[in-house]
């Protein structure tokens, strides 16, 4: 069968304070605004060859689940090129406050360290990129 889904365009992070969130992904992150509505209720960023809706939701909100193990995950994994890039990221992140996690030897292949935004929302990001991905963008 031939593959009908060609890419994710758009993702949704539920944010208490679409204001505050836009702010906090632009400075930590370097996403890039490309939209917000007149009511602050939801902006659009660029990040990651991705765009991402911040839509102010109901208290308590996230985009984490808990699985079968009763442990809270996060449902979204950002990939940088190779171990050194992901130390880096991990060493810029905790500097600028980002609540990060320590970086995982999991037991495949790269290392992975789990952040979170301000609202609790769990990222992780892995040291390895996506082999269609390198070749596309890096390789080319």
């Amino acid at each position: 069968m031939k593959q009908k889904l060609l890419r994710v365009g758009t993702a949704y992070i539920p944010v208490a304070n679409v204001n505050d969130s836009l702010k906090w992904y632009t400075e930590k992150l370097g996403a890039i605004e490309s939209y917000k509505d007149e009511k602050g209720k939801m902006a659009i960023i660029n990040l990651a060859s991705q765009s991402f809706f911040l839509v102010q939701s109901a208290e308590n909100e996230s985009m984490n689940f808990i699985d079968s193990d009763g442990k809270e995950r996060f449902s979204l994994t950002f990939e940088v090129d190779g171990q050194c890039e992901l130390e880096h990221l991990h060493e810029d992140l905790s500097g600028m406050g980002v609540k990060v996690g320590e970086i995982e030897d999991r037991g495949h292949p790269g290392r992975n360290f789990v952040f979170s935004d301000p609202d609790g929302n769990l990222f992780d990001v892995w040291s390895e990129l996506s082999p269609s991905f390198k070749k596309i963008y890096i390789d080319s």
